[in-house]
């Protein structure tokens, strides 16, 4: 298949500002993952009956991991990829309140609150991984703007096939391209909007630098982020059906 002929990463809906599609990026042994397997996406609560119909009956999605909070699921509600015959998991990456700490605590590279977050919510993501590999169908992980949460997922999933740093880096940076309108969509959502002034500004962008940042600080602690993943604990055979279920034959 030639490079104009790919799919179009970019999944083009009417509710939905980042939703894509993870196939494509290659690996560092020069395979690459499949093509309408696995996506990620924003916050599927603003779908319209088109947009359902089309990742669920025409992409095939059957699987949905919700990586929002609890009170987030609660005041903006679970979207209508919640249902038969999608399997819908709440998988919250953390779950406390939004608002509960002031920006002074929170670090000012972003970077560096990604790998706090990887840390913290390794029982979560083992979880992710699992679901993921389990799945027979396509699937798809989500929050609210597709950024931060999905966006960290996405780059341990990407890790452990071994894609390179470089595509990982385009994969985050990617959400810049629409992302004056998420955050004016998120500055209208029920669970943002009371605490969106409060949010760093360091917080509403999607920089090559964050995520280099990222992996600069996971190289450092684990070596890659596929010696993350496997020090989760993920039985072999989790790895081995992620790896077939989402890497292109040898």
């Amino acid at each position: 298949m030639s490079h104009e002929d790919e799919p179009v990463r970019l999944v083009e809906l009417e509710g939905c500002l980042n939703f894509r599609d993870l196939g494509g990026y290659r690996t560092q042994g020069g395979r690459r993952v499949r093509w309408g397997q696995l996506y990620r996406s924003d916050a599927l609560h603003h779908m319209s009956v088109r947009d359902v119909q089309h990742v669920r009956d025409e992409l095939g999605v059957r699987a949905v991991i919700d990586l929002r909070s609890s009170a987030e699921v609660t005041l903006d509600g679970m979207g209508p990829l919640a249902t038969p015959p999608i399997d819908y998991h709440h998988i919250p990456l953390f779950d406390g309140g939004r608002g509960d700490i002031e920006p002074e605590e929170i670090p000012l590279d972003l970077g560096h609150q990604y790998f706090l977050l990887l840390g913290a919510a390794r029982g979560a993501i083992r979880c992710v991984l699992e679901i993921l590999a389990d799945a027979t169908e396509p699937a798809l992980f989500h929050c609210a703007a597709g950024k931060d949460r999905t966006g960290l997922i996405s780059a341990v999933v990407l890790g452990l096939l071994e894609v390179e740093e470089t595509h990982i880096i385009e994969d985050y940076v990617f959400t810049s391209r629409n992302i004056e309108r998420i955050i004016e969509r998120l500055r209208q959502t029920p669970s943002y909007k009371a605490v969106f002034d409060r949010l760093p500004p360091q917080t509403l962008h999607a920089e090559p630098d964050t995520m280099a940042s990222f992996l600069g600080r996971v190289r450092k602690a684990h070596g890659s982020l596929r010696e993350f993943a496997l020090g989760l604990g993920l039985a072999s055979e989790t790895v081995t059906l992620l790896e077939e279920r989402l890497l292109e034959q040898a």
